[in-house]
């Protein structure tokens, strides 16, 4: 190629040479609108993904760029993974620009929930996190809902600048986006999305008809998401797509949870009380006695405990023991990076143990809900 051309789907820089190698296009491929490599058209038709991503400190270099420039800086939360889907130290690497931080995915929250107060428990967990937001705006990429005050707040917060919009895998950056340039840019392009994390991977520029420029940049990929760490083909049924429907386990000390051969929640020791689990209601919970509980595994993980299945166990790393305490009189709940959380409904304290994949993580926070 004469010029060298990016992907309009993921950013990579295109080539012809190499099949195998990121970047690769047809050459007949080039005369098509929008230019997009092979990988992207694979996911965008196929919903088929390939194990080429970026590294992490490519990742931060593009990050620590933001700083040397004048821009609004959209940081995307998941609002079903939030811990695990903030950006750690964010703030050093964009300097003093404005952040409006975007929480994501709020249509997989029960009904009921009242967002006042969802946007007061998201700016004290920014704060208590070290993140200074300008404004928080909560909405659902996917289905547009709270798309109206979302781009109000953006018109407000821009003021000429370059919009940078960063984020953790599968935090539905690319669905955000994708709506923006309908509402900005007369841009017919579209971003490639997928259920499959690390689908953009590099900077993606996308005109403004100001002159300016919505920037994507890839997604962070943290380990410590169950959904980095689950074979692919589990990511549909761990990442709910639909309101999530809590159900309520009234629970003896001595009695565990088992999310399929996901996690293992043990109630160690408390008065008996009721637990209320937020997760994928594809994924069924079995409960037993805190005595059967290591037999019941060895026997039935894989099968009656699943998923995953016993193939795709083999794949994950294993359990780590992650003794948590909730204090006497606390309104806590316990997350689970990619799980979703559980939450003590009593206020007479628990002491729980959580066996989780290794590196999952674990956070002990104010009830969302």
């Amino acid at each position: 190629m004469e010029e060298e051309l990016q992907c309009e789907g993921c950013g990579v820089h295109l080539q012809m040479d190499d099949p195998s190698a990121l970047g690769y296009v047809p050459e007949q491929a080039l005369l098509k609108i929008p230019v997009i490599c092979q990988r992207c058209f694979r996911i965008k038709h196929y919903n088929e993904m390939t194990s080429e991503t970026p590294n992490q400190d490519d990742f931060l270099r593009m990050l620590g760029h933001i700083a040397h420039t004048r821009s609004l800086v959209i940081h995307i939360i998941d609002v079903f993974d939030f811990e695990g889907s903030l950006i750690s130290g964010l703030q050093r690497f964009i300097g003093s620009n404005p952040v409006l931080l975007v929480v994501n995915k709020m249509d997989l929250l029960p009904k009921v929930t009242n967002w006042n107060k969802v946007v007061n428990w998201v700016q004290k967990q920014a704060k208590d996190n070290g993140l200074k937001v300008a404004d928080v705006a909560l909405c659902s990429a996917k289905k547009g809902i709270g798309f109206d005050t979302l781009l109000k707040k953006l018109d407000s917060l821009r003021q000429g600048r370059d919009v940078y919009v960063v984020g953790a895998t599968n935090a539905g950056k690319s669905t955000l986006i994708n709506r923006l340039i309908k509402d900005y840019s007369d841009l017919e392009s579209e971003l490639t999305t997928s259920h499959y994390p690390g689908t953009t991977l590099n900077m993606v520029r996308i005109p403004l008809d100001d002159g300016k420029a919505i920037i994507d940049t890839p997604g962070i990929v943290y380990k410590h998401r169950l959904s980095e760490v689950v074979p692919k083909p589990l990511l549909s049924t761990l990442l709910p797509d639909k309101p999530i429907k809590p159900v309520v386990y009234q629970l003896n000390e001595k009695q565990t949870l088992f999310f399929g051969s996901l996690v293992r929640f043990d109630f160690a020791r408390g008065e008996r009380q009721s637990f209320t689990c937020y997760t994928s209601n594809r994924i069924p919970v079995h409960r037993t006695k805190l005595e059967r509980a290591d037999e019941l595994y060895a026997q039935h993980k894989g099968e009656m405990l699943a998923p995953p299945t016993l193939d795709q166990l083999e794949h994950i790393p294993h359990w780590t023991r992650v003794p948590v305490s909730i204090r006497k009189g606390q309104e806590a709940e316990i997350l689970i990076s990619g799980l979703g959380w559980i939450k003590a409904n009593g206020t007479q304290g628990a002491e729980v143990v959580i066996h989780a994949p290794e590196g999952t993580k674990i956070a002990v926070r104010k009830s969302l809900i």
